[in-house]
C-alpha cells in the first residue's frame, strides 16, 4: 500500500511539472509575441525570457502571477538593453493579446493599477536575481560561427540552403524553454546550428577535429545531443499547448 501511494505521489509531481512546463512555455511565447509587437529587437527579447526563467528557478507559480511578471520582465529587459520601452505601450500591447477586439485601456484607476503593479514586480525581479541583471547570449557565438561556416561552404550550397534562418528561428525557439539558462551561450549556439546543418544534410569539411569542436572546444557530442533533445521536446510542448 505504501509503495502504491508513493508511486501515485511521484506520478503528481510529474504530472505538476509538466504543467508548469507548459504554463512556462505558453508565457514566454507571449513574450516574444508581445516583443514582436512592440518592435523589441532579439536580444532584449531574449534577455526578457532570460529574466524570467531565473526568476522562476527560485519562485512559485503559485505564489506569482507569471504574464505579470513577464510584463515586467519586459519592461527590464527593455531598460537593460538599451531599447526604452513605455509602460503605456507594453500595456496596451499585452491587453490587446488577450483582448484582441477591445480597444486601448483608458487611464483611469485599472490602467495605473497595472502600470504600479508592473514597477513593483520589476523591483521584485530586480531582489530576487540581486540586480545581476546583464546576460550573455549565445546570439553574437551563432552569428560567428555561421560566418565561418559560411566560408567553408560551395557558395551556392549556401545560398540554396537557409541554414542561418533555421539556426536563428531555433535560437529564437530555445527560449521558450529554460534552456537559456541551464547551458553556456556557446553551447546553445553550436546545437541550433549543428541542428540545421543536420536538418538539411549539409556536412562539414573534417579535419583533425570535428567542425563544432573547433568552434566550442569544452562541448561533447553527448551534450550537444542531450541539448538537441531538449530543443525538439519543446517542438513538442509547442503542438501540446495550442
Amino acid at each position: 500500500m505504501q509503495a502504491s501511494t508513493s508511486g501515485a505521489d511521484n506520478e503528481a509531481r510529474e504530472s505538476i511539472t509538466e504543467d508548469e512546463s507548459k504554463k512556462h512555455f505558453r508565457v514566454c511565447r507571449f513574450i516574444v509575441e508581445t516583443g514582436v509587437k512592440l518592435g523589441m529587437r532579439s536580444v532584449p527579447m531574449a534577455t526578457a525570457c532570460v529574466l524570467y526563467h531565473k526568476f522562476f528557478q527560485s519562485a512559485s507559480l503559485q505564489v506569482y502571477e507569471p504574464y505579470l511578471v513577464a510584463m515586467s520582465a519586459i519592461y527590464l529587459a527593455g531598460k537593460v538593453e538599451e531599447q526604452h520601452l513605455r509602460t503605456r505601450d507594453i500595456i496596451n500591447v499585452c491587453h490587446r493579446y488577450f483582448h484582441p477586439e477591445s480597444d486601448p485601456l483608458e487611464l483611469d484607476g485599472k490602467f495605473w493599477e497595472l502600470r504600479d503593479s508592473i514597477v513593483q514586480c520589476e523591483l521584485l525581479i530586480l531582489r530576487q536575481l540581486n540586480f545581476q541583471v546583464c546576460f550573455e547570449h549565445p546570439h553574437k557565438y551563432l552569428l560567428h560561427y555561421l560566418l565561418s561556416v559560411r566560408s567553408l561552404l560551395n557558395r551556392h550550397a549556401w545560398s540554396r540552403t537557409p541554414i542561418a534562418e533555421t539556426a536563428l528561428a531555433v535560437l529564437k525557439d530555445s527560449y521558450h524553454g529554460s534552456m537559456c539558462v541551464r547551458h553556456k551561450p556557446q553551447h546553445l549556439a553550436v546545437t541550433c546550428l549543428y541542428l540545421s546543418l543536420q536538418t538539411y544534410g549539409m556536412q562539414l569539411p573534417r579535419g583533425e577535429l570535428e567542425w563544432w569542436q573547433v568552434f566550442c572546444s569544452d562541448i561533447t557530442k553527448d551534450e550537444i545531443e542531450t541539448i538537441m533533445n531538449e530543443l525538439l521536446q519543446l517542438y513538442d510542448m509547442e503542438a501540446k499547448c495550442t
